[in-house]
Order: C-alpha cells, then sequence, then structure tokens
C-alpha cells in the first residue's frame, strides 16, 4: 500500500537528515533522499542518528538517489520537496527540475539567509512554497553519521510575496494547507517546538536568524576558528558580537517597517544562551572555511546588506564582516586554482 505522504529531502547533510529521521517516524509517511558525498554509506547502511533528546537510531530512507536527476529518472511523486542543501548559487533553483508536480508537490526550503525563496518562485510559480527557518544544532561526524547536539526548533511560514498574500483561494490557500500539515507532520515525528507563521512573521525570523549567523558565522572564520561559546565568552569578543546583532535587528525593524515581537529573543538573551551551550559545535561557516568549502555569504551577509541598502539603510558593522571575508574566499580560491595549474 503506499504511503499517504511522501516527501523527498534534497540535500541530506546534518540537518536535512536529522528532520528526516524524525519525520520517519510519522506512520504512512515515505521519505526518500537525494545525498552527495555521503550516498555510497547512505544507500549501503542508512542513516544512525544519535540524538540527546530522542537517543541512537538507525534510519532507512525509503529510497536513496544519488542526484536529484536520479530522483526525477524514478518518476515518482512527491507531497513535498524539501530543500535542505548550503544556499550557495545565486539561482539552484534547477536542482527542482523534474521533482515539482503541478497541483501536488510542495517545496520546503530550509535554508539559511535572505531571499532564498525568490528563484523557486520564479521558476515554479504554480507550486506552493513553504520558507523554514531552523536552530537546530547537528553535525555529519562521518558518512551517514549523524550527531544531533542540541536544539529541535524549527519555523515555517507560506511564501507569499506581497502581489499574492490571500490565503482564502488559489495559491495562498495551498500554501497556507501545506505549511499547516507539514508542521503537524514534524509535530507527529517528535519536533514538539515546530512552529506555524505567516509569511510576514516568517520574514521577520528570518532576520533575527540574520542576526545570530551574520555575527556568529563570520567572526568564528575571522578570529581564527573560534566556537560560539569561545566567541561570547571572550569580552571584546562580546561587545562585538552583540554590536553586529543590535545592528541587525534595529535594520529589520527599519526594512520591514514593524516593529520585531517581544517574544523574539535579545542579543544578550542569545549570547547568555550561547555561553551554556559547551557542546564545542563551530558555526557551519567555520566548518566550510576549514574544509575549503565555499561559504554561505551572499545569503547570510550580501543580501541583508543590499535589501537594506535599497531602502537607504546601511549596516556598517555586517559591511566589514562581508568585505573581508569575502575578499579572504576570492583570494584563497584564486590561490587554489593556481596550484592546479
Amino acid at each position: 500500500m503506499s504511503a499517504n505522504v511522501s516527501v523527498l529531502i534534497v540535500g541530506a547533510g546534518a540537518i536535512g537528515a536529522f528532520y528526516a529521521s524524525r519525520l520517519a517516524q510519522v506512520p504512512d509517511t515515505e521519505i526518500s533522499v537525494v545525498c552527495r558525498s555521503n550516498y555510497k554509506a547512505v544507500h549501503a547502511n542508512g542513516f544512525v542518528v544519535s540524538s540527546p533528546k530522542y537517543g541512537t537510531h538507525t534510519f532507512k530512507p525509503h529510497r536513496t538517489f544519488a542526484s536529484p536527476e536520479e530522483a526525477a529518472e524514478s518518476k515518482l511523486g512527491w507531497d513535498f520537496a524539501v530543500i535542505s542543501t548550503k544556499a550557495l548559487a545565486e539561482d539552484a533553483s534547477g536542482i527542482l527540475s523534474g521533482l515539482v508536480e503541478d497541483g501536488r508537490t510542495t517545496i520546503v526550503l530550509i535554508q539559511n539567509g535572505l531571499g532564498v525563496e525568490l528563484h523557486y518562485a520564479n521558476r515554479f510559480p504554480s507550486a506552493p512554497i513553504l520558507s523554514a527557518v531552523t536552530i537546530a544544532s547537528a553535525a555529519q561526524t562521518s558518512p551517514g553519521v549523524i550527531k544531533h547536539n542540541r536544539w529541535t526548533r524549527i519555523s515555517i511560514g507560506p511564501y507569499l510575496p506581497q502581489s499574492n498574500t490571500d490565503t482564502s483561494e488559489g495559491l495562498g490557500k495551498r500554501a497556507y494547507e501545506s505549511n499547516r500539515k507539514f508542521v503537524q507532520l514534524l509535530k507527529a515525528g517528535g519536533i514538539a517546538d515546530a512552529e506555524e507563521y505567516s509569511h510576514a512573521k516568517l520574514q521577520m525570523v528570518r532576520w533575527h536568524k540574520i542576526a545570530i549567523n551574520a555575527s556568529m558565522n563570520p567572526s568564528a572564520v575571522l578570529s581564527g576558528g573560534l566556537t560560539n561559546n569561545e566567541m561570547s565568552m571572550d569580552p571584546e569578543m562580546y561587545i562585538h558580537l552583540k554590536g553586529v546583532m543590535d545592528e541587525v535587528l534595529a535594520t529589520a525593524e527599519k526594512v520591514l517597517e514593524t516593529p520585531l515581537p517581544k517574544e523574539f529573543a535579545s542579543s544578550e538573551a542569545i549570547l547568555k544562551s550561547t555561553q551554556k551551550n559547551t557542546s564545542g559545535s563551530k558555526p557551519s561557516m567555520l566548518l566550510d572555511w576549514e574544509q575549503g568549502k565555499k561559504m554561505e555569504l551572499e545569503v547570510i551577509l550580501g543580501n541583508p546588506i543590499r535589501i537594506a541598502r535599497a531602502k537607504e539603510f546601511e549596516m556598517p558593522r555586517l559591511q566589514t564582516l562581508y568585505a573581508l571575508l569575502r575578499k579572504a574566499e576570492e583570494k584563497r580560491e584564486s590561490q587554489s586554482n593556481r596550484s592546479r595549474l
């Protein structure tokens, strides 16, 4: 008998695999994955997921694909196509070519940064799109082995640009209903703090997450490899991180033309929580830098600066981090290319 809900996770790294393993606990739900470097291990043995909250278990996906093209060639249909890759390219929406069935598939973007939804909306104008922000901390310690460190919260809202905010009919209604259903699936899988948001409030959540990512991530690289906890415990780094966060949060209110909700954590509360996190986990941008991979510079740093600048607001602290790290990455890529010649 076929499953009631079919989900495809595109980008089954640490975060994608963690949420996939929780969705797989829901009865009558089939979870398939698209892997890259971990394909052989996952295809053979599935994922081994350890968590302080859920314990250790093995999760074997319904189908494991080596590429989006292979998933498309399978001719299987998906109710939800979840993108949990890093947002690196300016337009990576082509990754879902052949995977979005008109009238059925909802696209879910679990990605960092601002502006990640636009290209998908342009390529798939009739598909509902859900925008998701997570604070979960997880790492893939070896291919197919996932260590969930801390936190599970994921906030999800329909992506409904200003021209299509009506949720009573058409695409707006489908996006609203899909959003509710996906949140319910996560809750049924044990993610008790999966949260349902409106389009407007979810964009506020994205800006709030930017305040964390845009301060912690580049600073970890530029400080020579400090963890979030180590930075938050250093007096001068504390002042620096708080300054960047406050700048982003203040600019968000100007850009969105509304105060951020009072329940959103202040910079002080964020840093206090970070000081308690002694897991030793490193920000994703630092891990990418240490492994010689491209970093999510544009969606985390460049896009917020450009969005604010378009409304004649500047963020000098953030712009400094962006300018330094962008040139550092360019120089390393240039040196790497020369060494191959």
